[in-house]
């Protein structure tokens, strides 16, 4: 692999704030959101090498919203980057989920209605196997979501999905992956807008 990946988060929404699982909901970007994404933009400009990087983005208004402020053109929308899909959970808190399944955890119990994480992970593969292709001739940006991408952190350094859970990405937090002499590597972790 010539060149970087790199793992944008799309900024803060009202539920995200919250701390409600958003995976299908289309919610827009807050004002907070929105200064996110511009200085995530700022800080993305001074680490992409030259050249115009490949953009692919989920399909959700937060991550296009994202995108655009941050300054990239997205050559690709793709359902394959959308965030785990949280079925019955979706727009309630992890709190609330552990009020009537104590120790709840995405990352280690059930989501009724939704994805398992053996789905999210082969997901996360293929992604990566397609986008390692674009790696060799430029820089790629994954614009997505916060669950989605510790998955794709994880899946990258070749551990479960699960593992994915160890690796924090705030909202418009940068996450860069690289690999040393082809072994996968993770360069720099959650770096927070400027």
């Amino acid at each position: 692999m010539a060149h970087p990946l790199f793992l944008l988060r799309h900024g803060q929404t009202e539920w995200s704030a919250q701390g409600k699982h958003t995976g299908r909901t289309d919610l827009p970007l807050t004002d907070t959101g929105r200064e996110q994404a511009r200085s995530a933009g700022r800080t993305l400009a001074g680490r992409l090498p030259e050249g115009t990087p490949a953009v692919l983005s989920s399909p959700r208004q937060r991550a296009l919203k994202t995108a655009e402020l941050a300054g990239l053109t997205v050559s690709e929308i793709t359902e394959e980057l959308a965030e785990w899909d949280y079925g019955d959970y979706e727009g309630i808190t992890t709190e609330e989920i552990r009020e009537t399944v104590p120790g709840w955890t995405v990352w280690s119990h059930p989501v009724p209605n939704g994805e398992t994480a053996e789905q999210v992970s082969a997901r996360a593969d293929r992604v990566l196997t397609r986008i390692r292709e674009l790696l060799a001739d430029r820089p790629v940006v994954l614009v997505g979501h916060g669950h989605f991408s510790r998955v794709l952190v994880a899946r990258w350094l070749d551990l479960a999905a699960t593992d994915g859970v160890r690796f924090a990405l705030e909202a418009a937090g940068l996450t860069e992956l690289g690999d040393e002499r082809g072994v996968p590597q993770l360069r720099h972790l959650n770096i927070p807008p400027q």
